[in-house]
């Protein structure tokens, strides 16, 4: 017998809002990401609209309605890392893994393309910039763990870099798509991972000491890089 649901409004405000997250992206549509978006969703789900405008007020994180969609980022992310299980995607090939886990997310999004489309456009705002590169790299370092990837070199920040500029394009062609199943954005899709793919090993063949390396769990030679060093430093500060 599972544990009884904890009520929406008794969640701790940061649950809270992962919680709202999917109702606002479905309120987004018609009243874009704002208070409007946040009252509605709060009636919908049978939280006060008090409690749920304060968990999207504008804070130090930067504008109320960023903090919206990277709270409905953070819920995609969640549930991918819920519905995918490393273990059983190790069973596929990389480029399989990464395919799976995009479209995992681009199904998270279906129905809400008018949400996403308005979504793109603040996060496009100049002083969103930074804020939606960070939700853009938190993404792909989600899809690249559960893909198996251990990667602590460059190659760490090089495939994160990567993947998250092919899931960005991979939405703004997402948006617009009006084909079947949305078959187009699947091209697309597979036409980047190929490339991708490609580079990664073109990448293993041409880095200094990359020949003769034994090959990492993606099938690519790691290699060395003269920043190796200083990545590392980067990704594990001195205390």
């Amino acid at each position: 017998m599972s544990a009884p649901r904890t009520p929406l409004a008794d969640l701790p405000l940061a649950e809270l809002r992962l919680a709202l997250a999917p109702a606002i992206a479905d309120a987004a549509a018609f009243d874009g990401w704002s208070a409007a978006a946040v009252r509605a969703a709060a009636t919908a789900q049978g939280v006060p609209p008090e409690l749920a405008e304060l968990a999207f007020a504008k804070g130090a994180q930067g504008s109320a309605a960023m903090t919206m969609i990277a709270a409905w980022v953070g819920h995609v992310d969640a549930a991918m890392c819920a519905e995918f299980a490393p273990a059983a995607l190790a069973q596929m090939p990389v480029r399989s893994r990464i395919a799976t886990l995009v479209s995992f997310r681009l199904q998270a999004a279906r129905g809400r393309e008018e949400a996403l489309a308005r979504a793109l456009a603040v996060m496009a705002m100049p002083g969103h910039l930074a804020r939606a590169a960070r939700l853009g790299w938190a993404s792909a370092d989600a899809m690249w763990r559960l893909a198996g990837d251990t990667a602590t070199d460059y190659n760490h920040y090089t495939k994160r870099a990567t993947l998250a500029a092919l899931y960005a394009a991979t939405l703004a062609v997402f948006v617009q798509d009006t084909s079947d199943g949305k078959a187009e954005t699947l091209a697309f899709l597979d036409r980047r991972i190929d490339g991708v793919m490609r580079f990664e090993k073109a990448k293993a063949r041409l880095l200094p000491g990359a020949a003769g390396k034994a090959q990492g769990a993606d099938g690519i030679a790691p290699g060395h890089f003269s920043l190796l060093r200083l990545a590392g430093r980067l990704r594990y500060p001195a205390p």
